[in-house]
């Protein structure tokens, strides 16, 4: 593979992960391509320009660059609007493709994107590869069900039954593709995401809290990521009020912004809980931070709490893991194959505060096993590398080029 096109329409890999829509399909589609650039794969990544003020390209490293494309008014808008503006944001890939060396393939990053990329594969008779971070259908089976989602799934459908290949973060992802949307087996792909260890590693506690300016001296228990209905930030906060007999000094901090609209919402919910709980001056929110400086949020936990009602993957969990901190997570998605129970940290079957409540207290209440189970934790993510994706990304398209494409 020479060169890939990576589309992610919505969202920017250059924005802060935390805010908005912004999350770890950002740091995804930068870590990889970075890691492809560096591998001698030239990417360029397409994303909507949301503010006048940017350049047309912004060449990130050699190898790596990210156009702005003209789709909509130049403005961060509402995601309800943005399925409409597909069709421009198609044009305007299109155009600079056509003017350019053509790519080997194209990637796909959510389903906005997938549909740009239905699109541009039969336009230019290129391999498309999907990857769609979130499933509308998985999120319905959780009782996440959005305005969009008949509308979301049945184009999610649609995209996967021509793209050349879907990438699925783990087995379980791949299972839903098969179970959910019928997808062919034979074009699902096991790409797991990766950690970039240089950054998250373990290190030690004190210091890190020192750093960031958290409590010393009391237990500590941490979440990360937007603040939205889907994570489960009210079941950490309820947990801590449980908590409330055997640690009552422990402290919940949450490192994440609103995301959208329904975030400002959810965080008046969340403050509201903490009334509720009367837990005032021990739930801390955090805005947020740049990627590389969240671990040593990590390392200075006791214990990363991921209540989320649904995961593909679960990049929090692998990114606390890879610094040694225990992490007690729901047990959906990609968390069971990050999460060993007993061994690295505690997966919970049940959405019951309570449930949460002890399998944190099993972490806290026995310094030794947390220790071993955070050792255990850094051993497990060590097998997860950028490089390794990109590698596997590489092979698989050099594969697709030897093909006939997949049609519609």
């Amino acid at each position: 593979m020479r060169s890939l096109a990576v589309l992610s329409l919505h969202t920017s890999p250059l924005a802060q992960p935390g805010i908005g829509d912004g999350g770890g399909m950002n740091v995804y589609v930068l870590a990889l391509t970075s890691a492809l650039a560096r591998a001698g794969v030239a990417c360029d990544v397409y994303t909507r320009r949301d503010d006048s003020a940017l350049p047309a390209t912004i060449q990130v490293e050699p190898g790596l660059a990210v156009h702005h494309v003209d789709a909509g008014p130049p403005q961060p808008v509402d995601k309800e609007v943005l399925p409409g503006l597909v069709e421009e944001y198609t044009e305007g890939v299109l155009n600079h493709l056509r003017q350019g060396e053509p790519a080997d393939a194209i990637h796909a990053n959510y389903w906005l994107s997938g549909l740009a990329g239905h699109t541009i594969k039969h336009a230019l008779d290129l391999p498309l590869l999907s990857t769609f971070h979130t499933l509308a259908r998985v999120k319905a089976d959780a009782g996440l069900w959005e305005g969009e989602a008949a509308a979301r799934a049945q184009a999610e459908a649609s995209i996967i039954g021509c793209s050349d290949a879907v990438l699925a973060s783990c087995e379980v992802e791949a299972r839903q593709l098969e179970a959910l949307y019928g997808a062919d087996p034979d074009r699902i792909h096991l790409v797991p995401l990766g950690v970039e260890t240089a950054f998250f590693s373990p290190g030690n506690r004190d210091q890190a809290r020192r750093a960031t300016g958290l409590p010393r001296g009391v237990p500590l228990i941490l979440c990360v990521g937007r603040i939205q209905a889907l994570k489960g930030f009210d079941v950490a906060i309820r947990a801590l009020g449980l908590l409330e007999e055997t640690h009552p000094d422990a402290h919940l901090v949450i490192v994440g912004g609103p995301s959208g609209v329904a975030g400002m919402v959810e965080i008046d919910r969340l403050q509201t809980l903490v009334r509720a709980f009367g837990l005032g001056g021990r739930v801390h929110f955090v805005p947020p931070v740049a990627h590389e400086l969240l671990s040593t949020y990590y390392r200075a936990a006791d214990v990363v709490v991921v209540p989320s009602r649904s995961e593909s993957f679960g990049l929090v969990a692998l990114e606390a893991a890879a610094c040694g901190t225990p992490v007690v997570a729901s047990s959906v998605g990609g968390l069971t194959t990050l999460v060993d129970d007993g061994v690295t940290g505690r997966l919970v079957e049940s959405r019951d505060a309570s449930a949460f409540a002890e399998a944190m207290a099993t972490v806290l209440d026995d310094d030794v096993n947390a220790r071993c189970m955070g050792a255990e934790a850094a051993r497990g993510a060590a097998q997860y590398s950028w490089p390794s994706t990109a590698a596997r990304l590489r092979a698989l398209v050099a594969e697709l080029t030897t093909r006939d494409l997949v049609a519609c």
